[in-house]
């Protein structure tokens, strides 16, 4: 079987490949690679904002905004890089694919585990006003980054050396480098490990959201601010809700993505046109919202934002006199 693998791996590159062609789906790069660029010119200025200013860099919430700003602004170039690599029908080496999915999906789930960790900070922050800050220093709050980092790093990095390191013969290069036909290849081997790691993953912090957000809604129900429809508090939960929604919903989309790789009632076509959709349309879409509604909506960075423009255009008016 060993033997087979490059063969296998081989064939069905090129049959996704050829998929691609017959459908034109690499011109899906275009919307990719535009979404991609318009969400880079943002994200890099919302993070030396919160980076530059001391008095941010000193709230837990913006560090948590600027750790998902980074993680997705790494998944975006990976992504896109991958997009046009398919695009241009460039042969990649096996191993730096594996390479490239494993730091692919360490940042989309360190940024899924982030928008997690933003809800349950919310929940501390209205549960225990007083202790807040005493509970989540800076320093702790960065320790906490550190490990989702290397959570979200622990599971695709071990699962690379240990296909390397049981790989008897070199698989060679691949027509198509897809996060998808890496793993759906690790899977045929270790099912229920992917599996687990993606669905129940995803799961838990989807109900540790949920959790949350229905404890938050008891602790302040008495408030009052939950009285008028477009009141502050049910805008932000509501746009909150939609957010983590757009993050979440694509992991759910790759976990049947890996079923339909293994299933042989689902015709090539199929897989090929899931994957694209969900590669450069699903995962697109909250990180080109997030910008705008974790970053701009916060006075705070906005403010520093303004700050930053105009001390920019005062030294440009000083330099030009």
């Amino acid at each position: 079987m060993a033997a087979a693998e490059p063969i296998l791996i081989t064939n069905l590159t090129q049959e996704w490949l050829a998929s691609l062609r017959r459908w034109h789906l690499e011109f899906f790069f275009i919307p990719s690679g535009v979404v991609t660029l318009a969400t880079m010119l943002v994200n890099p200025v919302l993070l030396a904002c919160i980076l530059a200013s001391r008095a941010l860099r000193r709230e837990t919430r913006y560090l948590l905004v600027a750790n998902t700003l980074a993680a997705d602004m790494l998944f975006l170039t990976l992504n896109l890089a991958t997009a046009v690599l398919n695009a241009v029908r460039a042969q990649v080496p096996w191993l730096a694919c594996e390479l490239l999915t494993a730091v692919t999906v360490t940042a989309y789930c360190c940024a899924v585990l982030t928008v997690t960790l933003t809800v349950a900070d919310t929940y501390a922050a209205v549960r225990w006003p007083l202790r807040y800050h005493h509970l989540l220093p800076p320093a702790r709050t960065r320790r906490i980054l550190l490990g989702a980092w290397l959570l979200a790093a622990s599971y695709p990095f071990t699962l690379v050396i240990l296909t390397e390191t049981e790989r008897e013969n070199p698989r060679g290069t691949a027509a198509v480098c897809l996060v998808l036909i890496s793993l759906g290849f690790i899977q045929a081997t270790n099912t229920a490990g992917i599996n687990v790691y993606f669905f129940v993953g995803a799961l838990v912090c989807a109900a540790l959201v949920f959790y949350c957000y229905i404890r938050l809604y008891m602790e302040t129900r008495t408030q009052g601010i939950w009285r008028s429809r477009f009141s502050r508090a049910r805008v932000t939960v509501l746009a909150h809700g939609l957010l983590l929604l757009l993050y979440f919903a694509p992991g759910f989309v790759f976990t049947l993505e890996l079923l339909l790789f293994q299933s042989d009632d689902v015709s090539q076509d199929a897989r090929v046109w899931v994957s694209t959709v969900n590669m450069c349309v699903f995962m697109l879409l909250p990180r080109a919202v997030a910008p705008y509604l974790y970053g701009l909506r916060y006075r705070e960075i906005s403010d520093t934002l303004l700050q930053l423009l105009h001390r920019h255009r005062r030294l440009s008016q000083i330099t030009a006199a």
